[in-house]
């Protein structure tokens, strides 16, 4: 069987020279590599006690919607400003050119509840970060944030000190 990093399609000077950008679709547009993703990432949650699965739009989703399916845990979304219908939390953090938002629904953690988080890319972590602050400010606690991949020339896991953080793969550049 392949390895996870043998389906990730690697483009040089992407979106900018210098940079190699780690594609994720070509793990998911193969059943096998995709497969292999959602398992390897579970596998990160074994001896995890959680009660419920949040995951970052989109690809969050992607990953975090069939490995709560498997575990039986709720799945709560972390959306883009204005797209959930209901009464939100939000929480702004800066891009390299700007800032973005996200939001949850206000009643979609309890206190206490305890959260994993799933994404597929660590780069700088402001996103994951953003997630977090959510997920603590409507009460939960975070047990545990997981990735497919780590960029770790970007040090976004040390934005995430004090967190227990996992990433299937670990790129040491950007």
């Amino acid at each position: 069987m392949k390895k996870i990093e043998e389906y990730v399609r690697s483009i040089p000077d992407f979106p900018e020279p210098g940079i190699i950008f780690r594609d994720v679709t070509s793990v998911i547009q193969d059943a096998d590599g995709l497969q292999l993703a959602i398992d390897s990432m579970q596998d990160c949650l074994k001896d995890v006690d959680f009660d419920v699965i949040t995951g970052l739009e989109s690809r969050g989703f992607i990953f975090g919607m069939p490995i709560a399916y498997n575990l039986h845990k709720p799945f709560v979304l972390v959306r883009k400003a204005g797209k959930l219908p209901c009464e939100t939390v939000s929480r702004t953090y800066d891009l390299e050119y700007g800032s973005a938002t996200i939001e949850m629904h206000k009643d979609s953690i309890k206190p206490g509840q305890k959260v994993v988080i799933i994404d597929d890319l660590i780069a700088t972590g402001g996103s994951v970060e953003a997630a977090i602050k959510l997920v603590e400010e409507l009460g939960g606690v975070v047990v545990k944030v997981v990735f497919l991949m780590e960029l770790a020339g970007l040090k976004g896991r040390e934005r995430l000190k004090g967190y227990d953080v996992a990433s299937v793969i670990r790129y040491d550049g950007k």
